[in-house]
Order: C-alpha cells, then structure tokens, then sequence
C-alpha cells in the first residue's frame, strides 16, 4: 500500500465524523478488511495535518481525536470520484455492468 493509499483510507474514515486513532484503523479494517501498521497510519495522520487536511481537536484522556476540515472533504470527494471513474470503466471493460 502506497502513502497516498492510507492517506485516502484515513479520509474516508473520517467522513462521518471525527475520530481517534485506534476508531479510525477500525473504519479501515472495517472498509478493507485489514488494519494499517501504526507506522503507517500516524505517518498518514501527520502528513494530512501537514497539508491542513485534517486538524486535532481537544484532547479527551490520551485519545487525540482528528477531523477533516472543508479542504479535506473537498479532496476526499475529488479522489473518491476519480476512483469510482476508474472503476466504472475497468468493470465496463470487462463486460460488467453496474446496476
């Protein structure tokens, strides 16, 4: 899995809501059926920040809860469109029809 892939899980995680870290890799195991290493999903966490993708809310005890901001659904909307394209014209080409 490449950076950008857990970048977009993060995001997609986050959509309904904010969550903590150990919630979001539940949403990812949840929507993948596999969980991100911790190496790999704090790296997606910090570097979404970094892009003001996602921002820190209070601190509840040691959870650190995370948010997407408007920028961060705008490119969340804007990837997942991309991919559903790219899907629709792979499943189209292999004779499937979406219903």
């Amino acid at each position: 899995m490449q950076a950008n892939d857990s970048q977009t899980l993060v995001l997609s995680a986050l959509a309904d809501g904010p969550k903590h870290g150990y919630a979001i890799n539940n949403a990812i195991e949840e929507l993948t059926g596999a969980r991100l290493g911790a190496g790999s999903l704090y790296g997606a966490l910090s570097r979404l920040e970094a892009k003001g993708l996602i921002e820190t809310l209070e601190e509840q005890g040691r959870q650190r809860p995370v948010q997407l901001t408007p920028a961060g659904r705008e490119v969340l909307e804007q990837e997942l469109r991309a991919m559903a394209r790219v899907a629709t014209t792979g499943l189209r080409n292999l004779g499937i029809r979406l219903t």
